[in-house]
């Protein structure tokens, strides 16, 4: 079973956080705009206020959001893309240019809580241009007087074990830059953000992986751990990361649920019923407080994966993670978000 809850995690692209400096406990929302036929901001940002989310997480700086956000109550979670990371990396000026180009424009009349230097790059790709560059954006941030966190996001794939939770570790590939990730965030009481999709583990396995478990139902699955019992599987894999964090010695790091959500059409389990049953019960998860076993009372920040169906993705189950369509009618039924 370690062996299968390994590879089906490493195979992610997701969500929890605890409190952190700039932040508050709860549930906000991944504003992905990889689509042709979507709102405008404006009028994207007045529906998230009446369903209660006051958060939100962009991947790129997309200056028509930022600008919609002036004035309003809604945060924000701004990330580089990837191709930048290795000029931020080695050219100072390149994080401070970064800085002046997209927070400044928009300080202070947005709330920016974390600036994220990167999504899902590491263990490849640019991913050993990370740290460097988290490093720049927070001192051009500084430079600038300001106070906002630098994270970057990972997902499940960078750890080569995650069952039971307490034998998760980061790879051998991903242990070296995830180290020097972790220092950084540790000299600055930092999160980290993390990718965290039940979904794919569930899909990849349907026969040893309960559904009900995934969705957060109560049920006869149950995986004991030690001293600790986890009743559903999101809370598992955050676990097998705070695990892996432990292990590098970096155990009193916080974590951001950056995304998790269920698709509700184009592959097996993606239903509107399941993807309603699994956005709601994590939204009850975090107003629970309840937090994971292996951090009990630690309130639950976790982003939705995703705001709207995003018709520009591959098809299949790339195009239906959305709580709303385009036209802002419901995909599935939304509880109050806390």
């Amino acid at each position: 079973m370690g062996t299968l809850f390994s590879s089906s995690l490493a195979l992610f692209f997701t969500i929890l956080l605890h409190n952190h400096p700039g932040g508050e406990a709860g549930v906000g929302v991944n504003y992905g705009v990889v689509a042709n036929n979507l709102p405008p901001p404006p009028v994207a940002l007045s529906r998230l206020r009446q369903i209660g989310i006051t958060k939100i997480r962009i991947f790129d700086p997309e200056n028509t959001i930022l600008t919609a956000l002036h004035g309003s109550d809604i945060s924000v979670i701004i990330g580089t893309k990837n191709k930048d990371l290795l000029p931020l990396a080695t050219d100072k000026s390149a994080a401070s240019a970064w800085v002046a180009a997209n927070i400044l424009p928009h300080h202070p009349s947005v709330k920016f809580t974390c600036i994220t230097a990167g999504n899902d790059e590491v263990p490849a790709g640019l991913s050993r241009y990370t740290p460097a560059a988290m490093e720049n954006l927070a001192a051009a941030v500084a430079a600038a007087n300001l106070s906002i966190p630098v994270s970057t996001v990972i997902s499940m794939r960078t750890l080569s074990a995650s069952f039971p939770p307490s034998a998760g570790d980061f790879s051998a590939a991903a242990k070296p830059i995830m180290t020097q990730i972790v220092k950084f965030l540790q000299s600055e009481k930092y999160p980290l953000h993390l990718q965290v999709f039940p979904y794919f583990a569930r899909a990849n396995y349907p026969v040893e992986l309960d559904l009900d478990y995934a969705l957060f139902r109560p049920g006869k699955t149950a995986v004991r751990d030690g001293g600790r019992t986890y009743l559903n599987l999101f809370d598992l894999m955050t676990d097998a990361a705070h695990a892996a964090l432990e292990k590098i010695g970096a155990g009193e790091l916080e974590i951001v649920a950056a995304e998790s959500g269920w698709p509700s059409g184009g592959g097996n389990d993606a239903t509107v019923e399941n993807a309603q049953t699994y956005v709601n019960n994590l939204i009850g998860h975090v107003a629970s407080g309840k937090g994971t076993p292996r951090r009990p009372g630690k309130q639950v920040e976790a982003y939705i994966f995703a705001l709207f169906n995003e018709n520009m993705k591959p098809e299949g189950i790339e195009q239906h993670w959305g709580m709303f369509y385009p036209n802002l009618t419901h995909v599935y039924h939304l509880n109050k978000i806390v």
